[in-house]
């Protein structure tokens, strides 16, 4: 491999190592991109999920908010001597009374314990709008009012504010009031949650409007029961509860409770994955192409530097093949001119040597300005219905004597109905000359051709087969260009300039036919000539095929 060469090839592996790395670059990126498009659109979920639950503690704190601002050592005072108690708590526990997540609001004083003692538990009255003594109240009162005087006991030392709420799961919320000033219990306020009414006509209703339904945006949210396992509520029913993606948590309250998401098809993941197809689709392409290009431009200048040689080649064997007839008919005119050939044989043997270099000059240069007209487009191409059967035979045995003369075997079958083609017989006739005199050319020791004509599937078929040498299989799609010759030691010392398959090629066609090769290296090769069956009217003179001359009986002719 020549310097030029070996830069080229460096180039090319540059280049396709340069757009692989571009690609691999895009492809991390959109990559990377798509995926932060997803984490995206799912935090946003995330977020308003932290915010709804965020959103559900003020709902059920709020209505108790305001005995913060109560004077909690004034309370205690009030409570301890007997004293009216502020209007500001009556106030606060007719918000709380007046909320439907509450059913109850219970009060306990600080220092009793009315569910141990069964003394009675203060109750609002929503209707009086005071505290009434009962007897008779839910289990729950005093579970929470217990959870909570126990919790109290242990954040009494370092607590700073009025009051602090305490969840008995989703039974009650109670509210223990604390005078944070002398670190003591003022008293306990239990509030009975609705949960029906908790679950069914708030938190249910809520995750709809928030959220949406889950089958259009992809996301489904549920209030499960963790130890029930239990599904509250959901914005998609017919979802599977059975995994998750994320868990929020009610802060400090609802313990048993929580929100949990499943991400199906985001809208905006759908987005993403439809735009990072596009985009790799048309990255693909563009890939495609542009490795295609350098990978043909590689192709095109290597093809056409072996064109180069093979052409550079070519001229040297023609100027060798021109100089030798030449040099032979110039020897014999000498010897002619001077005289020295006075008997009738060596005039006679002068004569044909003469004669033979000439026939053999004007064959190379017919062939040399068949490809050049060929070049130049100003071949004419005569088509006309043939009996290609008979045309076949015809040539076969105008050269029969030849071949039987160098030794060879001929043998020709044909099927009995073969229909006629159209094609232009004087072309067809090099066609064939061509086929015949490769096969000649590349036979040694099994000098055999065998020549069929047949028909199948609304195709003529003709066949040539030779005995030869043979084509190496490497070099069978090679064989059909200008100027290539197998490179053995055969061709080395057989003559010829690379352009008798090329013709040939080209004149099927343009008779508007297809030839292919069999071949095996040492055991001959076979050319197969196809040619669609001609479907108009054939008709016959003298027995003879009608040609592209006689133009009175054809019904249909062409001229390229």
């Amino acid at each position: 491999m020549n310097t030029n060469s070996q830069l080229r090839l460096i180039l090319l592996t540059l280049g396709i190592f340069a757009v692989l790395a571009l690609t691999v670059l895009n492809l991390y990126s959109m990559y990377a991109l798509h995926e932060s498009t997803v984490n995206e659109s799912k935090e946003t979920w995330k977020k308003q999920a932290e915010e709804f639950v965020l959103s559900v503690r003020s709902r059920i704190q709020s209505p108790a908010r305001p005995l913060s601002r109560i004077d909690m050592s004034d309370m205690l005072r009030r409570l301890n001597y007997g004293g009216e108690l502020p209007d500001s708590f009556f106030e606060s526990l007719r918000q709380m009374s007046d909320e439907p997540i509450f059913s109850d609001v219970f009060f306990v004083r600080s220092g009793t314990d009315p569910c141990r003692d069964n003394t009675g538990i203060n109750w609002f009255n929503p209707e009086t709008g005071n505290l009434e003594i009962i007897h008779e109240f839910p289990d729950a009162v005093c579970d929470g009012v217990g959870i909570t005087r126990t919790r109290m006991k242990v954040l009494a030392e370092e607590y700073k504010w009025n009051i602090r709420f305490i969840y008995d799961s989703y039974r009650t919320a109670n509210v223990a009031m604390f005078n944070a000033s002398d670190r003591q219990i003022v008293g306990y306020l239990s509030l009975l949650i609705d949960r029906d009414y908790l679950v069914n006509e708030y938190l249910a209703r809520e995750i709809d409007n928030r959220f949406g339904a889950g089958e259009e945006t992809g996301a489904t949210f549920w209030l499960h029961d963790w130890t029930k396992q239990e599904v509250l509520a959901s914005n998609n029913p017919n979802a599977r509860h059975d995994r998750w993606d994320h868990i929020e948590r009610f802060p400090n309250m609802l313990e048993d409770w929580n929100i949990k998401i499943t991400f199906s098809q985001l809208p905006q993941a759908a987005a993403a994955r439809a735009s990072l197809n596009r985009n790799l689709i048309f990255l693909g392409g563009g890939v495609f192409l542009l490795l295609g290009s350098l990978l043909l431009m590689y192709i095109t200048a290597y093809r056409d530097r072996q064109l180069s040689m093979r052409q550079a080649s070519f001229l040297a064997n023609v100027t060798h093949e021109l100089k030798t007839p030449l040099a032979v008919m110039q020897a014999a005119g000498e010897n002619l001119e001077d005289g020295r050939v006075d008997s009738p044989e060596r005039l006679r043997s002068y004569g044909k040597h003469i004669h033979t270099e000439a026939v053999r000059l004007r064959r190379m240069i017919d062939k040399l300005l068949d490809v050049a007209r060929n070049e130049a487009g100003q071949l004419s191409i005569r088509k006309s219905a043939v009996d290609i059967k008979a045309l076949t035979e015809s040539l076969l045995e105008e050269q029969r004597n030849y071949l039987k003369q160098q030794g060879f075997d001929v043998h020709f079958s044909k099927d009995e109905n073969v229909p006629a083609v159209e094609l232009d017989s004087n072309t067809y006739e090099t066609i064939f000359s061509n086929l015949i005199e490769n096969a000649v050319k590349y036979s040694t020791d099994r000098k055999s051709i065998s020549v069929k004509v047949y028909a199948r599937n609304k195709s003529v078929y003709v066949e040539v087969e030779d005995q030869g040498v043979g084509i190496p299989k490497e070099s069978q799609k090679y064989v059909f260009e200008k100027f290539y010759r197998v490179e053995d030691t055969l061709t080395a010392r057989t003559k010829g300039h690379g352009l008798g398959l090329a013709i040939v090629k080209n004149l099927v066609l343009r008779n508007g036919g297809t030839i292919s090769l069999r071949s095996e290296h040492g055991k001959g090769s076979v050319f197969i000539l196809e040619f669609p069956a001609y479907s108009g009217e054939f008709e016959m003179k003298n027995n003879q095929p009608v040609n592209g001359t006689e133009k009175s009986k054809l019904k249909s002719e062409y001229v390229y």
